[in-house]
Parts: structure tokens; sequence; C-alpha cells
């Protein structure tokens, strides 16, 4: 598994356990959709990478596509835990102008309520 989904206060925390690369974003797709089509309630998302340590420009892509989606439904996304190297993809492609990043978990479900 490469997706952890849980709930927290009605908000679906994504944890993802590997790098978000060509080689793992359609399991990654697909597991976060299967979790989507059994908790259709949860609409806000906080999408963990605390254990990406790496990702490249097919893992940005997934992220952006699912923000989109996510926001097609009138949800929000919001990332929590940035490792050195994907902020680096981050900062160079300007992708932290589109997503609202946070260090923690916890202060991005804070910004929920």
């Amino acid at each position: 598994m490469i997706v952890t989904c849980s709930k927290n206060q009605g908000i679906g925390v994504i944890q993802v356990s590997q790098a978000l690369t060509a080689a793992s974003v359609d399991t990654f797709r697909e597991q976060l959709a299967s979790w989507q089509s059994v908790e259709v309630d949860v609409t806000n998302f906080v999408i963990d990478l605390k254990q990406v340590d790496f990702m490249d420009s097919a893992g940005l892509g997934t992220l952006i596509a699912v923000l989109k989606q996510i926001t097609e439904r009138g949800g929000d996304m919001k990332i929590a835990c940035l490792q050195k190297k994907p902020r680096m993809v981050f900062e160079i492609t300007r992708a932290y102008k589109v997503f609202e990043i946070y260090d923690t978990v916890d202060e991005a479900l804070k910004m929920y309520k």
C-alpha cells in the first residue's frame, strides 16, 4: 500500500508511504480513488508527505490532478510534512503557489476550522 487513508474530524488524512514517481502514481491514484468512493462525505483532505523522500514531475502532476478533482467537488486539499527533496521540486516549478503547505498534519487540520 502506498496510501493509508483515515478521517480526522471529517477531514481525509492521506499518508503517502513512498516516493511519488512515474512508477507509483497510478497506484497512488487508484488507492486514493478507492477510498474516496467509500468515504463520499469527505470533501477536504490533508496529504501527509512525511515519508516521501523523492518526487518527480509525474508525482507533482498527480498531486495537481488530485487537487483539481477535489476542488471540482467543492472540497480543498492541503499538503503537510513536505520533505527537503520534494520541496525542491515545488520550488523549481513554483507549485508552492498552487498548494497550501504546512509543516505538520495538525497545522493543516487546524486550517479547516
